[in-house]
């Protein structure tokens, strides 16, 4: 499948574009194996450098990027750990002083 024939409008759709992507990856991996030289390589990136300029240039970063999850679900995240942590030691300690008066 030919990148044109998909249409500009769906270049940044990647469920249209992964098999002509693996199509040119494995034609990459050809070629330098005919010329018996390494995968990847400087020329190899240098060519999907350039492949992705022209055709993913304008794609929305949104999808792509990691970005931190809403506050509702990192908080648990945060604060469990931290609300754990102060409860064990206070056992720990609660435990050690109830321990210490019976010999």
């Amino acid at each position: 499948m030919n990148m044109e024939a998909i249409g500009r409008t769906l270049w940044c759709d990647w469920g249209k574009t992964i098999e002509s992507y693996k199509e040119l990856s494995d034609c990459t991996k050809y070629v330098m194996d005919g010329l018996n030289c390494y995968w990847p390589n400087a020329a190899v990136n240098k060519f999907f450098i350039s492949v992705h300029q022209r055709y993913f240039r304008s794609c929305p970063v949104s999808g792509r990027a990691l970005q931190d999850p809403p506050i509702s679900i990192l908080c648990p995240f945060i604060v469990v750990p931290i609300l754990m942590t102060l409860l064990m030691t206070g056992l720990v300690v609660w435990r050690s002083k109830r321990t210490e008066g019976v010999v």
